[in-house]
């Protein structure tokens, strides 16, 4: 049997959510579509490309940069390694901009009242959610020197976290920098790590703009509400919105596709006859546990590395999953 949703929303685990209930003959009533943005580079590694290719199929990343290689230097006095890592960079806003074109051709009448609104922004205050830290991540463009190798993903670490270039192809690099807080001046701030980090030595210059966001872990309490539930229709929380990896973990693109099959499976058995308050409990469970094992690898992998009195209270967020105070870092 099918039922109405509304998507309230144009990223990637709304847009997926709406091609598989599409797909399986819900009628679906997709988001306006999402003005332009600004680039939005990803690193899909080899477990999410096989995921996206297994949802959508293949096409959606036809030109997109490939990566072969990655190379890897965690922690004071380490030397680097380097392994094989099949990759692609991908420009987010490019990537849902053929997902709504692709959804187009399943769409059906989305005629009815919503039975269920699948988002992945809700009007949620700050206690609907558990962040797990205050840790932001600094990001910008930058151009690389002649001859370096583009077809390879660096990570290297300082006293005061973790910096990775990422190879965009034509020669321009995507900087990141993890710090332990919000960053006053997140531009000078990436450029100081850089030039302490071997890293900073493949560039020809740092990046000339920077930003700085929040990135760490973060758990919506409720992200499944069966209807009546507060609201007439039910509300599914999906992607960032209902758990936000740390992107050390390379894993957040995939894990925001597998709380759209989760959310497109709740509907589809509350569909068919299957009781919704269950389906909506068993999701938090299935969010909550995996939360509970990122963050655990989150205080191990942090813990062996980024030692240093700056750290310390995320490695305590980590290990017990509460938020610590804001302030911020202090430039080095």
């Amino acid at each position: 049997m099918s039922t109405a949703v509304t998507i309230a929303g144009s990223g990637l685990a709304e847009l997926t959510c709406a091609w598989l209930l599409a797909r399986r003959g819900h009628r679906v009533r997709p988001a306006a579509d999402a003005p332009a943005a600004g680039a939005r580079p990803l690193l899909l590694t080899g477990p999410t490309l096989e995921l996206l290719r297994s949802l959508w199929g293949d096409g959606l990343l036809h030109g997109t940069w490939r990566l072969d290689q990655r190379q890897v230097r965690w922690g004071a006095g380490e030397r680097p390694t380097r392994f094989a890592q099949p990759a692609r960079v991908v420009d987010g806003a490019v990537l849902a901009a053929r997902m709504r074109e692709r959804l187009g051709t399943v769409l059906g009448p989305s005629a009815g009242t919503a039975r269920w609104v699948v988002t992945a922004r809700s009007p949620d205050g700050p206690g609907d959610r558990l962040t797990a830290g205050r840790r932001h991540l600094l990001a910008g463009t930058a151009p690389l020197r002649s001859g370096t190798d583009e077809r390879t993903a660096l990570l290297d670490t300082t006293a005061l976290g973790w910096l990775q270039l990422t190879p965009l192809g034509e020669g321009r690099c995507l900087a990141q920098a993890m710090v332990p807080g919000p960053a006053e001046d997140p531009t000078a701030l990436l450029a100081r790590l850089l030039a302490s980090s071997g890293l900073g030595r493949v560039l020809r210059h740092a990046p000339r703009a920077a930003t700085g966001i929040p990135a760490a872990p973060r758990l919506h309490h409720a992200p499944a509400l069966p209807p009546g539930h507060l609201t007439p229709a039910g509300r599914i929380t999906v992607g960032a919105g209902a758990v936000r990896f740390d992107p050390l973990s390379g894993t957040g693109t995939a894990q925001a596709l597998r709380t759209a099959v989760l959310a497109a499976a709740v509907i589809d058995a509350a569909a068919g006859g299957a009781p919704a308050a269950p389906l909506c409990r068993h999701l938090t469970g299935r969010l909550r546990a995996a939360f509970a094992e990122h963050l655990a690898t989150c205080a191990a992998l942090y813990g062996s590395a980024l030692t240093s009195v700056a750290w310390r209270d995320e490695l305590d967020a980590a290990r017990l999953g509460s938020p610590a105070p804001g302030r911020p870092v202090a430039p080095v």
